[in-house]
C-alpha cells in the first residue's frame, strides 16, 4: 500500500475548535486515493516475482547447456582408463589413449646424483673457508670423463668466516640455486653433509670445485673436504648414487628417460617407472566408459532441472487455486514445448540408437527424463554409434543433428540476445521500470491532495468551532433575556 505523509501541521485526533477528527477523515480519504499506487505495487511485486523466476530458468538452462557441451567434445569421448598388472612396479594414468595393451619392462630407473662427506662431529662444525663451484653436467660411466651441461652457469659460493659451519654451508648451498639439494645427515658416526641433485637423469650430474683458504684444494683438510671432481683426481666426498637415466622397453621398442614418469611415450598415457621389473608388466587401455555414463547422468540430472522448472512455473494447482508464477506465460510454455518435442524426435545418425529411449533415457509425462541403467549400460558397449547419436552433424538438416548438438542449440538460441528469456526478463524489467515511475508521479500528485485536504478541512474545523462559539454566544445571550 501506498505510503501516505502527513503533510500537515499535527493535529490531535479531534478538531482545534469543533471536535472534527481531521487526522482521521484524511487518512481514510487518501487510502482511497492511493488504491492505484496500491494496485501497482502489487503488480509490481508480481513481475518482480516473474523476473525471478525467469532467472532461475535462465541459470537452470545454462547448466543443461554445460552438462550437453560435454557430451559434444571430442575430449569426452577420447577418454581412456588404463591399468597396469603390477601397480607396484608401473603405474598408469590415461587421458586419450587408444584402446590396447602394452608390455613394459624396466631395466634401470632414473635417478640423481647423490655424494655425502665425512662426518663431522655436529652440524655446527666448522668445516674452513674459501669457495665452492658446483657445475652440472654429464660424467662418463667411469666418472673419467665430465661434460658441462649445455646453457647452465657454474655457480660459485663464497665461504666467509662464521659462515663455515656445516649448517651453514648447507644453507648457503640451498640458497644459491645451483640446481643440488643440501642437507644433513645425522647418525651415531656423526654428520654429514649430503649433495643430491634436484632432477633425474644423466644430464643432472654436477661436480664440486673448491678453492680453500688453506691452500690445499686437493686434501680433505678444511672446505677441501666438500670438493668432488674425479677427472682431477679429487673425490673428497662419496659418490652414492649416479645420475643415470630410465631405462625400459615397451611393445619391443628401447627406451631411454631423464625421468621416470615417460608422458611421450605412448600418446595420451602417463606411465610411472617405480621398480626394475623381472618380467614384462601388461598395461591395458580401454574406454572410459564409467566416465562416459556420469557425463549422460549428470545431463539428465541437469535436464530434469529445467524441466520441473517449466512444469512448477507454469502449472495451476485446481485443488488449491494457486497458479504458478509463470502460469500462462507464452514465452516459457513455448520454450516447454519446443524443449519437449526437440527430446522426444529422433536422429538417423547414431547407427543402433534413434531415440533417447534407444540409450535408456525414457521420457516421462511430466516432461523429465528417467534413466535405464542397465539400458545405458548397454549402450555404452557400442561407443561408435552412440558418440553419433549425441555428436553426429547433418550438413543438409540441422534438425536431424545429433541430440547433444541440438540441446546446445536450444539453449544457445534461448538465452541469446535475440533469446527468449533474454527478451522476456528485459519485457518484464521494462514494465516494472514503468510502474515505479508511474508510481513517482502519483505519489507526488497524492502529497499535493493531501496538503489540499488538510488545509480544506482543517479551515472547515476552524470554521466550525467559531460557528459552535457563536452559537454558545446567542444561546448565553437568550438565557440572559428571558430571565
Amino acid at each position: 500500500m501506498a505510503s501516505i505523509t502527513n503533510t500537515g501541521p499535527a493535529l490531535n485526533s479531534a478538531g482545534i475548535g469543533s471536535g472534527l477528527d481531521v487526522n482521521s477523515i484524511v487518512t481514510k480519504l487518501m487510502s482511497i486515493e492511493a488504491q492505484p499506487v496500491t494496485d501497482l505495487q502489487q503488480a509490481t511485486t508480481k513481475l518482480q516475482t516473474k523476473i525471478s523466476s525467469y532467472g532461475q530458468i535462465q541459470s537452470a538452462i545454462s547448466a543443461m547447456q554445460d552438462a550437453a557441451r560435454k557430451l559434444n567434445t571430442p575430449e569426452t569421448w577420447a577418454a581412456a582408463t588404463a591399468t597396469s598388472s603390477d601397480s607396484s612396479t608401473i603405474s598408469v594414468a590415461a587421458t586419450s589413449a587408444a584402446p590396447g595393451s602394452y608390455s613394459v619392462s624396466v631395466s634401470q630407473l632414473a635417478s640423481a646424483q647423490s655424494l655425502s662427506s665425512a662426518s663431522y662431529t655436529n652440524s655446527s662444525t666448522v668445516v674452513g673457508q674459501g669457495s665452492i663451484t658446483i657445475e652440472p653436467g654429464t660424467w662418463s660411466s667411469d666418472q673419467s670423463t665430465f661434460t658441462s651441461k649445455s646453457g647452465a652457469t657454474p655457480v660459485t659460493i663464497n665461504i666467509a668466516s662464521g659462515q663455515d659451519s656445516l649448517s651453514a654451508i648447507r644453507d648457503q648451498i640451498n640458497a644459491a640455486k645451483a640446481g643440488v639439494t643440501a642437507s644433513i645427515v645425522t647418525d651415531s658416526k656423526g654428520a654429514r653433509l649430503v649433495l643430491r641433485s634436484q632432477s633425474t637423469g644423466e644430464t643432472s650430474g654436477f661436480k664440486v670445485s673448491v678453492s680453500d683458504a688453506d691452500g690445499g684444494d686437493g686434501d680433505t683438510a678444511g672446505l677441501s673436504a666438500l670438493a668432488y671432481d674425479p677427472t682431477a683426481s679429487v673425490a673428497s666426498m662419496t659418490l652414492n648414487q649416479s645420475a643415470a637415466n630410465a631405462k625400459a622397453n615397451i611393445n619391443g621398442l628401447d627406451i631411454d628417460s631423464e625421468s621416470n614418469t615417460l608422458s611421450t611415450s605412448v600418446d595420451g598415457l602417463s606411465i610411472n617407472l617405480l621398480k626394475t621389473s623381472s618380467s614384462p608388466i601388461t598395461i591395458s587401455v580401454g574406454s572410459d566408459s564409467a566416465g562416459l555414463k556420469k557425463n549422460i547422468t549428470d545431463f539428465v540430472t541437469a535436464y530434469n532441472s529445467v524441466a520441473k522448472l517449466f512444469r512448477d512455473q507454469t502449472k495451476y494447482d485446481s485443488a488449491n487455486k494457486t497458479a504458478g508464477a509463470l502460469q500462462g506465460d507464452s514465452r516459457v510454455v513455448g520454450l516447454q514445448s519446443q524443449l519437449r518435442s526437440l527430446t522426444g524426435s529422433s536422429t538417423s545418425l547414431g547407427g543402433a540408437f534413434s531415440r533417447v529411449a534407444d540409450i535408456g533415457l525414457d521420457p516421462a509425462g511430466d516432461g523429465t527424463l528417467t534413466l535405464n541403467s542397465s539400458k545405458l549400460d548397454k549402450a555404452l558397449t557400442n561407443l561408435t554409434d552412440l558418440k553419433q547419436f549425441f555428436t553426429g552433424v547433418d550438413s543438409s538438416n540441422a534438425t536431424n543433428n545429433g541430440f547433444a548438438q541440438r540441446w546446445n542449440k536450444f539453449a544457445s538460441d534461448t538465452l541469446g540476445t535475440d533469446g527468449l528469456i533474454t527478451t522476456g526478463q528485459k519485457a518484464l524489467q521494462s514494465n516494472v521500470t514503468r510502474n515505479n515511475d508511474r508510481i513517482s508521479q502519483l505519489q507526488d500528485h497524492l502529497a499535493l491532495v493531501e496538503k489540499r485536504l488538510r488545509a480544506q478541512y482543517t479551515s472547515l474545523d476552524t470554521t466550525m468551532g467559531k460557528m459552535n462559539q457563536l452559537s454558545a454566544y446567542v444561546t448565553q445571550q437568550f438565557s440572559t433575556s428571558s430571565k
